[in-house]
């Protein structure tokens, strides 16, 4: 039971603590960038050091190499539906400010879930493992966060209402953890080694395709060598735990 307390506690404050840091001091671009290109190299790290040497354990190779693409086709289906995270999406769609604060908070909250089925089943093979995985989330969940809220002050003027509104995000992540993890518990080791396998594929193309392009690495790239290497080490130390 505390270790369930746990996860949860740490899928709410990555996400909370990134939203306050946001709100209380806009950050400079530089600090902004260098933090999201950290996250992406977090959860790339996540999903190469953790979910499929895991996954590895309790599945064959080809049924992990399987999962592992099906879950970037997955997301190259869905994405092209969703908003991404923009530091600069504030300058866009001003005609239409409640239309793009919906889109946004769908598109953050659909990405959310499949973090929280990484959380999920990791938890559902072993709690350390889960834990694991919702503290290197947490962590990269606090920039990820700090990008989104900017735009969202910028769109709403209105700090109490941008904090409520991104918190209820959360509630992605959570319903994913659930699924992960009650779904996919007592169901055979082969079927959950295959599942973070799949959300290994999700997390890497988030990382790819939306953290890596916002962080301006071309603009930056000294900043992102040093944040992505700081990244990989975090979830390495975070391993040895």
């Amino acid at each position: 039971m505390i270790d369930f307390l746990l996860i949860l506690l740490l899928i709410f404050a990555g996400q909370t603590l990134g939203s306050l840091i946001g709100l209380v001091k806009k950050p400079g671009r530089v600090t902004l960038y260098g933090s999201l290109s950290f996250a992406a190299s977090m959860m790339i790290a996540i999903s190469f050091i953790q979910l499929i040497p895991e996954g590895l354990k309790y599945a064959p190779l080809f049924l992990i190499t399987i999962s592992f693409f099906a879950g970037v086709a997955i997301m190259l289906i869905v994405d092209p539906l969703l908003p991404h995270i923009n530091p600069e999406l504030v300058k866009k769609e001003k005609p239409s400010v409640k239309r793009s604060v919906t889109m946004l908070v769908i598109g953050i909250g659909l990405h959310n879930i499949p973090e929280g089925l990484a959380i999920g089943v990791g938890f559902a093979l072993a709690s350390e493992l889960g834990i694991a995985i919702a503290l290197a989330i947490a962590i990269q969940d606090l920039p990820e966060n700090i990008a989104t809220i900017v735009p969202l002050y910028g769109m709403t003027k209105k700090k109490a209402k941008s904090f409520g509104i991104l918190i209820t995000t959360v509630l992605f992540e959570v319903f994913g953890f659930f699924l992960g993890y009650l779904v996919l518990k007592g169901t055979s080791l082969s079927w959950l080694g295959a599942s973070l396998a799949l959300a290994a594929g999700f997390m890497v193309y988030i990382s790819v395709e939306e953290l890596i392009p916002s962080a301006q690495i071309k603009k930056y790239p000294k900043m992102a060598t040093i944040t992505m290497t700081l990244g990989v080490i975090c979830v390495l130390l975070i391993s040895l735990v």
